[in-house]
Formats: C-alpha cells, sequence, structure tokens
C-alpha cells in the first residue's frame, strides 16, 4: 500500500507550506507558499544570513525593499526545487489599502522577472479584506494571479470568486481554534468547523462553476487533511506531510465535483461588510492574522536592518 501522502497527490495538489528548502526537497510537493511568519524564521536560519546581507545591500536603504528582494531571494531558492509556483505575500500592513497592495505586487513581480522568473511561476498572497480581493481583481486583469489568504468566511470566498481571483486559501486550523475556544470542545472529523467552511466553499465554486482554486490551509492534525481529500489543492506542513508519508492507511477522497452547493449570490461591498461583522470568529480571526503577520514583518525587517 502506498502512503497516504501518495494517495493525497493522486486527486489533490499537495503544497508546502515552508520556506526550509530541505524539507520541499524531500517531500517533493507541487508549490510552496511563504508568509511573513515564514520568512522571518527563515532569516532566523545562519543558512540565510548572506541573503539578508544582499538583500540589505542592494536596497538603497529602503527596508520595504529589502524585505521583498529577501522574500523573493527565498522564492527563487524554492522554485529550483518545486516545479510549479511559490506564493509570495505583500506586506500585511497595507491590507487595507488597494493600490498600495498593487504597487507593492507590481514590485515584487518585477524583482522576480529581473532574475528571469516569469508569472507563471509566482502568486501574489494578500489578505482577504475587501481591500485585498479588489487589489486581486485588478491584478488579475495584468496578468498577476493571486493567492487570497486569511479567509475564515463563505463572504470572503464569495467575493474573491466574483472577483475572478485565481486561488483562496481557507484557514481550516484557526477556524477549528476559535470554535474549540468558544465552544469548549474537541471536533474531530466532519464536524471541524474549519472542515465544514472549506467543504462548503468547495461545493459552491463547484457548483457555480467557478475556476477559483481553493486550497485548504493551516492544519493542526491529520483528520483536517484526511476529511478534505480531494480539495484543489492543500498546503501542509513539512510535519504534517511527514506523518502523511509514514501512514499507508486508505486514504477515500472526500471531496468531489458534483457534490451540490448553493446557489450564486455576488455581494457588494456594504454586503460584504455586513456579513463579515456578523461572523464574529471571520472578523477577528482575520484581524488577528493581520496583526500576526505585520508583527513578524516588523521583526524581519530590524533583522534585515541589522546587516546595514
Amino acid at each position: 500500500m502506498t502512503s497516504k501522502l501518495e494517495q493525497l497527490k493522486q486527486f489533490t495538489t499537495v503544497v508546502a507550506d515552508t520556506g526550509d528548502f530541505a524539507a520541499i526537497e524531500k517531500l517533493k510537493p507541487v508549490d510552496a507558499t511563504t508568509n511573513p511568519s515564514l520568512l522571518l524564521k527563515a532569516a532566523s536560519s545562519d543558512s540565510n544570513s548572506d541573503r539578508l546581507k544582499e538583500a540589505f545591500a542592494g536596497s538603497n536603504n529602503d527596508i520595504n525593499v529589502a524585505s521583498d528582494r529577501f522574500a523573493v531571494a527565498i522564492g527563487r531558492e524554492i522554485l529550483k526545487v518545486v516545479p510549479g509556483r511559490v506564493s509570495t505575500e505583500v506586506d500585511a500592513r497595507l491590507s487595507f489599502d488597494t493600490q498600495a497592495c498593487i504597487d507593492r505586487a507590481d514590485r515584487i513581480v518585477g524583482l522576480y522577472e529581473d532574475f528571469g522568473i516569469g508569472r507563471d511561476r509566482i502568486l501574489i498572497k494578500l489578505a482577504s479584506t475587501w481591500e485585498g480581493i479588489k487589489a486581486a481583481e485588478v491584478l488579475e486583469k495584468k496578468g498577476i494571479q493571486c493567492n487570497l489568504t486569511l479567509l475564515f468566511s463563505f463572504a470572503q470566498a464569495q467575493a474573491c470568486a466574483d472577483a475572478g481571483v485565481f486561488l483562496i486559501s481557507p484557514f481550516v486550523g484557526r477556524i477549528y481554534d476559535w470554535y474549540k475556544k468558544a465552544e469548549g470542545k474537541e471536533y474531530v472529523g466532519a464536524e471541524d468547523p474549519g472542515v465544514q467552511s472549506v467543504t462548503r466553499i468547495y461545493n459552491y465554486y463547484k457548483a457555480n462553476d467557478y475556476k477559483t482554486v481553493v486550497m485548504g490551509a493551516s492544519f493542526r492534525n491529520l483528520s483536517q487533511i484526511e476529511e478534505l481529500a480531494g480539495c484543489d489543492r492543500l498546503t501542509i506542513s513539512p510535519d504534517l506531510l511527514h506523518k502523511l508519508s509514514e501512514d499507508n492507511g486508505t486514504l477515500v477522497q472526500k471531496l468531489k465535483p458534483g457534490n451540490g452547493g448553493e446557489a450564486r449570490v455576488t455581494l457588494n461591498e456594504s454586503q460584504f461588510r455586513w456579513a463579515s461583522n456578523e461572523d464574529a470568529m471571520a472578523t477577528e480571526k482575520l484581524a488577528e492574522g493581520i496583526r500576526q503577520f505585520a508583527r513578524d514583518q516588523v521583526a524581519l525587517e530590524k533583522m534585515l536592518s541589522n546587516k546595514a
């Protein structure tokens, strides 16, 4: 019997949620994704000390440029060991400024292109705020494909699909965390609120023929991954990928087109904001996620400044 990881790869594109080159090379995912927290971890490794220095040296003393240069440097190395794409994230502090998101995305793409890496190998990550979604809509029309992250609500998923976003990353584990704390109970299997959220979004997209890719993210355990087997993509930490590779049990495909989904609904800005306001979990986790990524961005900038 082949491992659950190899079985999963038969009906889901597996993405590594890490900036660890060795782990990526060993586990052989199709794509990889990074974020400010993962970049900060990468920056803390002695193996990336020279990349930090080079990023700042070519920045003209602009710390924002230095940050983007370091992100692209890590992305370039990842692309040497994955056949597909790498996701590189826009500064979370720009999450409520559409034009600033567009400008930063343009710069990141330009930095990749300076090294001969085309747009077909990268995804720009943006927070799934209204402003981030509108920025992605503009970028997609320019041929820059996007990964909308920090996605916790059905309203966010609806707006992303209508904006023509290439890919969304609904956060399974963080939804689970919120409900576990709020309700004081453990959730297992199909009862997991994070699993239910991604399943609902997947079925809605397939029922309405949306082309936006659903990539479940932020997993806490193998059960969550197994319940979403069949999702378009899953981005998984090296630890959980390793556990899947050592498990030779049978994996059943749970998600597939044709399972039925809700009728299409297009939200305007006020409807989106009201739906978001009514979802306490999504509101809290989105704000928390942006704050955490912003803090890690600041910490990364401090490390880059110390390389001056």
